[in-house]
C-alpha cells in the first residue's frame, strides 16, 4: 500500500524554481494499493489492442507449375519446377523447406489479435499504477531523474496548460526540476536494432515525464515536440502512458485542475466514484503491514501463551568396551565369558548351547567347567608286525 502524503505543495508555472505556499489535498486514489501483477497483466492485455492483423498471401510460393518426378530418378520426390536453360527448373517448389515454396502452417488475418479486458480491472490497475508515480522510490527505480525535483507527485499551478512557446515550456520544466530527466532522454535517441528500422520505427528513446492536464489552451502544441516528454488528458489517462512496459512509477507532472479532478473521478473509499458507475476504488488486504510490529504488540502478546521450552536431555554415550555395565545392557553374556577368560586365560571359550541349559543354572555352569577340563591323551594301538 502506498503511503501517500495528505496535501502536495502548487508550484507557479511562471516561478516554478520558487517556493509556493498553495497545496492541493491529495485524492484517495494515491492511497490505492500497489498491484504490479494486476497492472502487468492488464498491461500485456491492452498492448494487444493496438496490433494491426497480418498475413501472408494464400498463393504465395504456389504460383509455379510444378510437378513431382516421381521415383527412378535418384532424387527426392518434391515437386518441381518445369522448363529448362535457367537455374529455376528443377528446382523443388511448394514445401516449406524449398527456396521460393509456401509458408507452414501461414498467418491469417482472421487469428485473435485483440484481448477483451474487464472493466474494473483495467480501473484498478490504473488506480494502482497512479499511486505508485507517487512513491518518489519506485519512480526513481523505474529510472527517472528526479534527484532535483522537489516534491513527488509535481503539481503545478493552472496556468501552466495555457503556454504556448515550446521554449516556455523547456524552461518551465527545467525550472520544476525536469532538466536531467530531458537531457537523459534527449541523449537515448539510438536508432532500433533488426529490421525494424525500415519499417517506420527506425529510433527509440527512453520515456520521460508525463504532463497530465484538465483543459487544453496550448500546452499540447507546446509540449509535443519536447525529447521523451508525453502529454495526457485527465478524463483520458492510459495504463499504457502511466505505466509504459507494464512498469508503474512513471514520472507525472499534474496540473492543478487536473489533480483535482482525478480526485472527482476515482472517488473515495466511503461513498465510492460518481463518475464510473458502480466503481469503488480498492482496498488492501492489510492496512498495515509490518508484521514484526503485529506480532510484537502489547495487544497481540498479552493474549498468547508463553512459549514451551523443551525439556533438555542430556544423553551421555559411554564406551562399552570400557564400562562393564554398559557392556552388561548390550551383551549379557559378555561378562559372564569375562570372568571365564580370566579364569582360563590360555584357552579360548567354548560354544555352548544357551537353550538347552537357559532353566537350570547350574548344570550350566557345570558344563562350562566340564568344558575346559584336560581330557586324557588316548594313545593310538600299536601297528602288528
Amino acid at each position: 500500500m502506498a503511503t501517500a502524503r495528505p496535501v502536495a505543495t502548487v508550484f507557479q508555472y511562471d516561478k516554478a524554481d520558487e517556493a509556493s505556499k498553495s497545496t492541493v489535498t491529495l485524492p484517495y486514489v494515491f492511497s490505492a494499493p500497489l498491484r504490479a501483477d494486476l497492472v502487468r497483466t492488464v498491461h500485456t492485455n491492452m498492448n494487444k489492442n493496438r496490433r494491426q492483423a497480418m498475413g501472408v498471401k494464400y498463393e504465395a510460393g504456389y504460383d509455379t507449375a510444378a510437378a513431382s518426378w516421381g521415383t527412378g530418378r535418384a532424387v527426392a520426390r518434391i515437386p518441381r519446377v518445369p522448363g529448362g536453360g535457367t537455374h529455376r527448373s528443377g528446382q523443388g517448389a511448394f514445401g516449406n523447406m524449398c527456396r521460393g515454396g509456401g509458408m507452414f502452417n501461414p498467418n491469417k488475418t482472421w487469428r485473435r489479435w485483440h484481448r477483451k479486458v474487464n472493466v474494473t480491472q483495467k480501473r484498478h490497475a490504473l488506480a494502482s499504477a497512479i499511486s505508485a508515480s507517487a512513491v518518489p522510490a519506485l519512480v526513481m527505480a523505474r529510472g527517472h531523474e528526479i534527484s532535483e525535483v522537489n516534491e513527488v507527485p509535481l503539481v503545478v499551478s493552472d496556468g501552466a496548460e495555457g503556454v504556448q512557446k515550446t521554449k516556455q515550456a523547456l524552461d518551465m520544466l527545467r525550472k520544476l526540476g525536469a532538466g536531467e530527466e530531458l537531457d537523459k532522454c534527449d541523449a537515448s535517441k539510438k536508432i532500433r536494432r533488426g529490421v525494424g528500422k525500415m519499417r517506420n520505427r527506425r529510433y527509440v528513446m527512453r520515456r520521460g515525464p508525463l504532463v497530465i492536464y484538465a483543459k487544453d489552451d496550448g500546452i499540447a502544441r507546446a509540449m509535443r515536440n519536447i525529447p521523451g516528454v508525453d502529454l495526457c488528458c485527465v478524463e483520458r489517462l492510459n495504463l499504457l502512458q502511466m505505466a509504459p512496459g507494464g512498469h508503474f512509477g512513471r514520472f507525472c507532472i499534474w496540473t492543478e485542475s487536473a489533480m483535482k479532478r482525478v480526485g472527482v473521478l476515482f472517488g473515495t473509499y466511503k461513498g465510492g466514484s460518481h463518475e464510473k458507475k458502480g466503481y469503488t476504488l480498492p482496498r488492501s488486504m492489510m492496512t498495515n503491514t509490518d508484521i514484526s510490529r503485529i506480532i510484537n504488540s502489547t495487544e497481540v502478546q498479552s493474549v498468547l501463551t508463553p512459549a514451551k521450552q523443551p525439556r533438555k536431555c542430556v544423553r551421555q554415550r559411554k564406551n562399552p568396551l570400557k564400562n562393564r555395565s554398559v557392556m552388561g545392557r548390550l551383551c549379557p553374556m559378555a561378562l559372564k565369558l569375562k570372568k571365564i577368560r580370566m579364569k582360563n586365560p590360555k584357552k579360548s571359550a567354548k560354544k555352548v548351547n544357551m537353550k538347552k541349559h537357559k532353566k537350570d543354572k547350574k548344570a550350566f555352569f557345570k558344563g562350562l567347567v566340564d568344558a575346559y577340563k584336560p581330557k586324557p591323551k588316548v594313545e593310538a594301538p600299536a601297528e602288528e608286525e
